[in-house]
């Protein structure tokens, strides 16, 4: 048996084909399907690895709710884990943090536009992340920054990890991840795993990374540690419903206690990678139908 990754995958739909011939076993871990910007040949190359797979796993329910609309074989859905870490403590003036990629899709210029509009405000931020995916567009949120005068306040940090980032988490008091498109979320996991609460962009897996935990009321209604926005993608208003959130978070108390004892609460509720791992496997014996769309 095999497991190859989905960025593998599309790039050998030859050998998958041949290997199904040969009946060997041969699964597929699929983190984010090909977008549909990228052309007819690479969705046609992922389509014909996919089919030729024994079975297909996805790493989220919008990955594989995304490949049942496009005809392919069903995915069976295992969730990452996330690594317990140290409760952050946050800071004063409140820290707010973008952790991703310096990227278009990680839409970091409406985050900078949104922060823009909340000045007479006390807080700090940071984009952390690599500046040298996209080099353009790092160079665009640089200038906006300081065109709207918060160099002082927004930090560019780069890429951190180690104790930098353990650092970063640490003096964090809200995350912030507004990507147009997200299989998922790692970030919004990692955040909870240190009692930070995050804002997300609704129709992105984000969503379902943030309700990872399984909160709910008393009535047994959903609890979100954080905040779930809708934020159409190039739609003027969008920096003015994120500013709004930003703000109210900032100057309601009970906003921010409830956003950070639902963060506090789903620390201890996240499942760990030995979960994850029990998951594939049992897809992989068959203890599970891995035609079955499951949320873990």
């Amino acid at each position: 048996m095999t497991i190859v990754d989905g960025l593998v995958a599309v790039g050998a739909p030859d050998e998958l084909e041949f290997a199904a011939k040969a009946g060997r076993e041969t699964w597929i871990l699929v983190h984010m399907p090909v977008e549909e910007s990228s052309g007819a040949a690479a969705l046609d190359r992922e389509a014909r690895a996919l089919r030729a797979a024994t079975g297909v796993i996805c790493t989220s329910t919008s990955s594989a709710s995304l490949l049942l609309e496009r005809g392919l074989p069903r995915a069976g859905v295992v969730l990452p884990g996330v690594n317990p870490a140290p409760q952050a403590y946050g800071s004063t003036p409140p820290h707010v943090a973008v952790v991703a990629a310096l990227l278009p899709n990680k839409d970091q210029l409406l985050t900078v536009e949104a922060l823009s509009q909340i000045q007479d405000l006390a807080w700090t931020a940071s984009l952390v992340g690599s500046d040298q995916a996209d080099p353009d567009y790092a160079q665009q949120v640089g200038a906006a920054i300081t065109a709207n005068g918060l160099s002082k306040r927004v930090q560019l940090t780069g890429e951190l990890s180690g104790e930098a980032l353990e650092s970063e988490w640490a003096r964090t008091d809200l995350t912030v991840l507004v990507s147009r498109v997200e299989a998922f979320g790692m970030a919004v996991t990692e955040s909870l795993a240190h009692g930070i609460p995050v804002l997300v962009r609704s129709g992105t897996g984000a969503v379902e990374a943030l309700g990872m935990a399984g909160l709910a009321t008393d009535d047994g209604e959903p609890r979100l540690p954080g905040a779930v926005l809708s934020l159409p993608a190039g739609g003027q208003e969008s920096p003015g419903r994120l500013a709004d959130a930003l703000r109210g978070w900032l100057v309601d108390v009970r906003t921010r206690e409830s956003w950070r004892t639902g963060a506090l609460d789903a620390r201890t509720g996240l499942p760990g990678w030995s979960k994850t791992a029990q998951d594939v496997l049992a897809l992989l014996a068959g203890r599970d139908d891995p035609g079955e769309r499951r949320q873990r």
